[in-house]
């Protein structure tokens, strides 16, 4: 009986615990993945680097008999962005995609 109850709770854990790394600490504020770039200036400030750049997403879709074929591509504006949040803290990448928050990454130590 006890290891049915745990399984979900376990579950469950795992997920939530991956939200809580997608996200940076900005001070008290917290920035989590899918935040607009403008939130994330608000909470943060402005990024100690920034640099912009053009790519491209796509999707293709086939029929498993070969009969349709879809192919969708769009531009998409990549920007990354590093906070220094000093030297007992790790720097933080934050890439957005069309100006939404996509992913985060620890780097190095601040300075």
């Amino acid at each position: 009986m006890k290891k049915i109850i745990l399984l979900p709770l376990a579950l469950l854990f795992l997920m939530v615990a991956t939200d809580v790394f997608a996200a940076v600490r900005c001070g008290r504020k917290i920035v989590q993945i899918g935040a607009h770039r403008s939130e994330v200036l608000q909470k943060c400030g402005e990024p100690e680097y920034a640099d912009e750049r053009l790519g491209i997403s796509g999707n293709r879709l086939r029929h498993p008999r070969g009969t349709l074929e879809i192919e969708r591509y769009e531009t998409v504006v990549i920007e990354e962005w590093i906070y220094n949040f000093g030297p007992r803290k790790f720097k933080q990448l934050l890439i957005f995609e069309n100006g939404i928050l996509t992913e985060v990454y620890d780097l190095n130590y601040g300075d």
